[in-house]
This record gives C-alpha cells, sequence and structure tokens, in this order.
C-alpha cells in the first residue's frame, strides 16, 4: 500500500488494486508541480471528496472527466457534481459504507463548514465529512478539514483505525497542538501523516510539535510525490 501526498489536504491512496484520489486539488495549489499532473492522476480509479471547500474540489470534476472514474461523497454534494454532466457519482453519508471491491470507505463526522461560490453568494454542498478506509489489513483514518471532536473516540472503537492522516495546519481546522490532543485521547495510531499545513504562510510550516507529543507514533512528515510505503 503507498500513500503519496499530492500538496495541501490532497492524497493519492494506492490500496489492494485500487487507486484512490482523495479531496484532489492540484490546479491553483502552490504545493503542486502543474507539469506532474499526469503522473499525479495516472491509473485512477475512485474519488472521495470530503466536502466542498474549492481547496478539496477543484480537480474532481476535470479528472472524473479525463479519466472516466466515479465520486464518491456526501448527497448534496454529489448531486452538484453530478449536475456538471458528465460525471458517474455515488452519494452516501456519515455512517454509511460503500465497497469498491476489497476496500471499503465508511464517511464519518467532521465539524467544519462545507460551500463553494455561486453567482449569487455561497452555495449549500452537503456537510463536511471524513472517511475510514479500511483495506489491505489496514484502517486508515482520513480526516477531512476538521476539528477535534468527541466522536473521534467512537471511530476507533468501531474502526480501530492504525494510520492516521490528520488536518493539522491551523487556523481554517485543528492546529498541531489539537491534532495531537486528538491522537492520544481518541486514537491509537502506529503511523501518522499530518495534512492541510505548509500550503500558505497562514499555515503551520513544520510537524515538530506533533512528533514531541506523540513519541510512540511514526509521525512522518509528507514530501509531494514521495511514495509512503504503509
Amino acid at each position: 500500500m503507498k500513500l503519496i501526498w499530492l500538496g495541501h489536504g490532497s492524497f493519492r491512496l494506492e490500496i489492494a488494486d485500487k487507486v484512490i484520489l482523495l479531496d484532489p486539488f492540484l490546479t491553483g495549489n502552490p504545493m503542486f508541480p502543474a507539469d506532474r499532473r499526469a503522473e499525479a492522476i495516472a491509473g485512477a480509479t475512485h474519488i472521495f471528496v470530503t466536502h466542498g471547500h474549492g481547496d478539496h474540489l477543484a480537480d474532481v470534476v476535470p479528472v472524473a472527466k479525463e479519466l472516466g472514474i466515479p465520486v464518491f461523497g456526501m448527497v448534496e454534494l454529489m448531486k452538484w457534481v453530478a449536475d456538471q454532466g458528465g460525471v458517474e457519482t455515488t452519494g452516501f453519508n456519515k455512517g454509511g459504507t460503500v465497497d469498491i471491491g476489497g476496500v471499503k470507505v465508511t464517511m464519518v463526522h467532521a465539524t467544519h463548514s462545507s460551500a463553494s461560490d455561486g453567482p449569487n453568494g455561497p452555495v449549500y454542498m452537503g456537510s463536511e465529512s471524513g472517511f475510514i478506509i479500511e483495506g489491505e489489513g489496514h484502517s486508515i483514518y482520513f480526516s477531512g478539514d476538521t476539528d477535534v471532536m468527541a466522536d473521534m473516540k467512537i471511530f476507533h472503537d468501531l474502526h480501530k483505525p492504525d494510520i492516521g492522516i490528520l488536518c493539522a495546519g491551523g487556523h481554517y481546522t485543528m492546529d498541531m497542538r489539537r491534532a495531537a490532543y486528538a491522537a492520544k485521547t481518541f486514537f491509537d495510531f502506529k503511523t501518522l501523516v499530518p495534512m492541510h499545513y505548509r500550503t500558505f504562510p497562514l499555515l503551520e510550516q513544520s510537524a515538530d510539535l506533533l512528533k514531541a507529543e506523540l513519541p510512540g507514533v511514526d509521525v512522518i512528515e509528507p514530501e509531494v510525490l514521495e511514495a509512503i510505503a504503509l
């Protein structure tokens, strides 16, 4: 299994025989090298989207159309994606699980917001979410954009994720201190990958605090387009 950071909150996950793009934000992403777009999306089989902000949704429709692959996410958000035309979508909701053939993805709660710009102001995109992805003997918690929540204990109790991919940049989401608190209080991760940081100056630039707070966890600071073997 390989996890590849595409910068910000976007990832490519190679698991079982699937290649999942999580919140693909390539166009306009200051961390992503535009000349490596083809490499980033090559062979992708599915797209999963946590919410409707542009820095998570930007390339969903173009990539789905280009590759002819399905998109999964919150019901209302998937209606918006389907309305763009030419994209197969599956809408589901929190607590629901989809099986994409050897990989199960459960939508879980997040606490954030979810809207996109429209001609007459913000357009509601359904509730924000995270995902538990289970396959190859691993359980992965992909937080999406969120703050700390007591719900995280439920995620641990029901799914026991051994790998965490947590937003930790602050300002728009929980920061390193709060992400460390979440990991220590609610989870028993073996591996933790921070995300949604370093992209812009107002976000946290280092995961040193996260590492210091979690001495028993393998905290891996990702580098764009460098594969992490899990």
